[in-house]
């Protein structure tokens, strides 16, 4: 049987996190450097433990003003700071509340440099892997995030996205540009159906272009991610598709 995950990114102060928490398997908790502080974290994590949701960081630049989507140049040593103080306070948190993190995720500009830069990647890698070499790297599919962190010796996850559309060479489409979200809700359950299925995605281009899906994300700032986790989440079951976090 085919076993994915489905996470969402939570703690972001959208106001949906209730309606899409028993729609996925894994929660990417924001730890204050986009969005959130540590009532938000704890508060976050509590649901998260309601529904037997596993338990992750989403670590960003320090950019609360743009919500972590500005991309910063910063040297590998004050990467390896940013990833390892976001580390520990969400760890403080969840260790109060007799949880276990499982996972990390970097976010947003974070994300997306990690995904095409190889030292923005290992030095996220590196930080994660000397807290604590036990969690898992969430990274883009085919992407140096995931190539540096299994060569530090982390386990990892290839993630696709369910509502956003992708490029010839894999990568997201930008969200400056037009149709970078999928915002119809039956065209994104094609979409995921045919990553996990297939193990390809169609391009904005048309083109067909292989990923590995190991976990699905759904954004928790969409407006129609609730209606988004609650049919994928449902339809999956429907399908024999086991669901499952890390």
């Amino acid at each position: 049987m085919v076993t994915i995950d489905i996470n969402c990114d939570m703690g972001e102060g959208m106001g949906q996190d209730e309606a899409i928490m028993p729609y996925i398997t894994s929660a990417n908790i924001a730890c204050g450097y986009h969005a959130g502080d540590e009532h938000t974290i704890r508060q976050t994590i509590e649901l998260a433990m309601a529904h037997q949701v596993a338990i992750g960081a989403h670590i960003s630049f320090s950019d609360t003003a743009n919500f972590g989507r500005r991309e910063m140049q910063l040297p590998p040593a004050a990467i390896t700071g940013l990833v390892t103080q976001q580390l520990v306070i969400i760890s403080h948190i969840a260790d109060a509340a007799g949880v276990q993190l499982r996972h990390v995720k970097p976010h947003g500009a974070l994300y997306n440099l990690s995904a095409k830069e190889i030292e923005v990647a290992n030095a996220i890698a590196k930080a994660v892997k000397a807290f604590d070499k036990n969690l898992v790297l969430f990274g883009l599919s085919g992407s140096f995030s995931i190539r540096e962190a299994k060569a530090t010796g982390l386990q990892t996850a290839s993630e696709v996205f369910a509502d956003r559309s992708y490029q010839d060479d894999g990568s997201l489409t930008p969200r400056s540009e037009p149709n970078a979200l999928i915002t119809d809700v039956n065209a994104s359950m094609q979409q995921v159906l045919q990553m996990i299925r297939e193990g390809t995605v169609t391009s904005v281009t048309g083109k067909q272009v292989p990923i590995i899906a190991d976990t699905i994300c759904i954004h928790g700032d969409g407006p129609h991610a609730a209606a988004f986790a609650k049919t994928i989440y449902q339809t999956l079951q429907q399908q024999s598709i086991a669901l499952k976090a890390f």
